[in-house]
């Protein structure tokens, strides 16, 4: 029998081996469970990557339907083509009947406010059967839409001279304002290279090749020069743009990359906009938008930006902002407020992609608060946050909750769970919307103004210079802030490079397009 001491030590060994055991074990599961999520991350990133590649995503979706509706057009003239060839063909073998296979689209009526000239075939004088007199019985109308060539000319502005026949004195009127001064180009022609460079991204030499095929040469170099005297001449219309645009209790930001020439290569600049928009929330003020050019992205430039600024600024999680969050901040804190379109994307992309069903359960009850924020857009501040405490949270609540559950279950490595954390970390700054009527769901607004510069960079490839990168923001601020206000760039633009010279500076405020757009409404409202 052996002894009460060896028995005890035997089974204190026995427990050592088993929690040993059970250790290993946990170890062993706890190594498979990391590797299959691993390998669930390095599958999901070869999808996202082929997906990225080869498939269609939701950040491409403007492209998506520029393909479609390249294609759309293609099918409908192919079509057409061969329409119009079979009727010629089968013209040829009977007489018309007065009637076509041909399904021809449903024809709407051509705008009435453009001008229409009459052009009248002349009617048989008289009767061809019988040769009796005719009378006119009506008349049938078909328009035609037609346009005519964009036409050049020479604006000569003579002053004339006058000689007193008492005292000799010479007298002659005052030479008059040009936008550039010395220049040849009048307002008109210095509005549509503006608009066209800037609004329509077209390079300057691709501009002057047009111009050289109409008879009119001007050189790269000479148009240059006239962009340049341009912008600084509209400086203080920009200067009021972003003194109007800082002056908004709620900003969107966002920044895009912008390719610079540099000695032999190109480097990666940026591109930032400001958006003051208050229709959301039925807001007084008339939109702006203001852009600012930087040769990196580091935070200091929107520390630069907004150093005046202490409102709210909806934008997204870039860490360079973090700085003007911070409680110690002058003039004041900042206050963030994130955007729930880009926590849907990233939940989006892996329901899409992945198929995880927990994902795609997390973008249908985050489509269900858009859906309910969709039906308050435009209506007051005061308004919107009550139905929203009402109405929108619970069901961000819920979502939170839900959120948290899972993401519990789930290992760190899983994407899902990256992508609910981009949230969760943030929920303060995703919940602000359900205390401040102001706050909008998203940062749309600022990204639809960056749309234009991501579509221009296929045009132009790259900014020639950091000086042209900060031309092209200014422009940018004038242009983007028309089109905001319904107002077309290429008519304002023009109208203020004619008055800009000798108008008082203290009535500028008079030409930003706002303003502008109600004083050209003014007559026409009178005369009516």
């Amino acid at each position: 029998m052996p002894a009460p001491d060896s028995t005890a030590d035997d089974l204190a060994a026995l427990q050592a081996a088993l929690a040993a055991e059970r250790l290993a074990r946990q170890e062993a599961e706890a190594r498979a469970t990391g590797a299959e999520a691993m390998v669930a991350h390095l599958k999901l990133l070869i999808a996202k990557l082929k997906h990225d590649k080869f498939g269609a995503s939701s950040e491409r979706g403007r492209k998506l339907i520029d393909q479609l509706e390249l294609e759309l057009g293609e099918l409908v003239a192919a079509a057409s083509e061969d329409a119009a060839k079979a009727e010629a063909a089968a013209g040829k073998d009977k007489p018309s009947t007065g009637t076509s296979p041909r399904r021809h689209p449903v024809r709407t009526s051509l705008p009435e406010h453009l001008p229409r000239e009459r052009v009248v075939i002349a009617a048989p004088s008289a009767c061809p059967c019988c040769g009796g007199k005719l009378s006119k019985l009506g008349e049938d109308i078909t328009e035609t839409l037609e346009v005519v060539p964009r036409q050049w000319k020479v604006i000569q502005t003579v002053r004339e001279k006058f000689s007193c026949r008492s005292c000799e004195t010479i007298t002659q009127p005052p030479a008059p304002f040009h936008p550039i001064a010395r220049g040849r180009a009048g307002p008109q022609l210095l509005a549509m290279i503006l608009e066209a460079k800037f609004g329509q991204h077209l390079p300057l030499n691709r501009l002057c090749e047009t111009y050289a095929r109409e008879g009119i040469e001007l050189s790269v170099s000479t148009v240059a020069d006239w962009v340049g005297a341009c912008t600084a001449g509209l400086a203080p219309i920009m200067a009021l743009i972003d003194a109007h645009v800082l002056a908004a209790a709620r900003l969107h930001g966002d920044h895009t990359t912008v390719p610079v020439l540099a000695r032999g290569r190109t480097i990666v600049g940026r591109v930032w906009t400001y958006v003051r928009d208050d229709r959301p929330f039925a807001g007084p003020a008339p939109p702006a938008a203001t852009f600012r050019y930087s040769r990196d992205r580091t935070g200091e430039h929107p520390q630069r930006h907004l150093a005046g600024y202490a409102g709210i600024l909806q934008a997204d999680a870039y860490a360079g902002f973090n700085e003007l969050y911070a409680p110690d901040r002058k003039p004041g804190p900042i206050t963030e407020a994130a955007c729930w379109a880009h926590g849907r994307r990233k939940l989006f992309k892996l329901a899409e992609v992945a198929r995880a069903p927990l994902a795609a359960e997390a973008v249908r009850r985050i489509d269900a608060i858009f859906a309910a924020e969709r039906a308050i857009n435009g209506i007051p501040a005061e308004q919107r946050l009550a139905v929203r405490q009402q109405q929108i949270a619970p069901l961000v609540t819920d979502l939170e909750t839900w959120m948290r559950e899972q993401r519990a279950r789930m290992s760190r490595h899983a994407e899902v769970a990256k992508a609910m954390d981009y949230m969760l970390t943030r929920w303060d700054a995703f919940s602000r919307f359900l205390h401040d009527g102001k706050i909008c769901l998203t940062n749309n607004a600022a990204e639809r103004q960056l749309r234009g510069v991501a579509l221009g960079r296929k045009a132009w490839m790259f900014a020639g210079s950091d000086r042209g990168g900060e031309r092209a923001a200014a422009m940018y601020s004038l242009i983007a802030t028309a089109k905001l206000n319904d107002v077309d760039p290429r008519a304002w633009l023009a109208d203020v490079l004619a008055r800009i010279a000798d108008h008082p500076a203290s009535r500028l405020h008079e030409l930003l397009p706002w303003n502008w757009k109600a004083a050209q409404a003014r007559p026409a409202a009178e005369a009516a």
